[in-house]
């Protein structure tokens, strides 16, 4: 599903023009990204977390060289953790 598909969706689901779905839409998207930025979490019951995860520094292979080992720097990584209702519906 692209994001174009994801609008229409929302806009049949909640009886909204393609334009004010998409707004929603981006409003949703900003909001998460501003709080993961600011190093918080997003916590939407029943459908799951957003939060920022730290990925420790660790040695890598060069693909183009696989016998030169190079450093990854440590950085931070959004991350995503389904909620029950979520998982129980990609289950049935």
């Amino acid at each position: 599903m692209s994001k174009g598909d994801l609008v229409t969706a929302i806009a049949e689901g909640a009886g909204l023009t393609k334009k004010s779905a998409s707004d929603a839409l981006e409003a949703t998207l900003a909001a998460i990204s501003g709080e993961l930025a600011g190093g918080g979490q997003v916590t939407v019951t029943g459908f799951g977390t957003f939060k920022v995860s730290h990925r420790a520094a660790r040695v890598g292979v060069n693909p183009q060289n696989p016998t030169q080992k190079i450093q990854i720097k440590a950085s931070k990584v959004p991350t995503f953790k389904a909620g029950k209702n979520l998982k129980e519906a990609v289950n049935k």
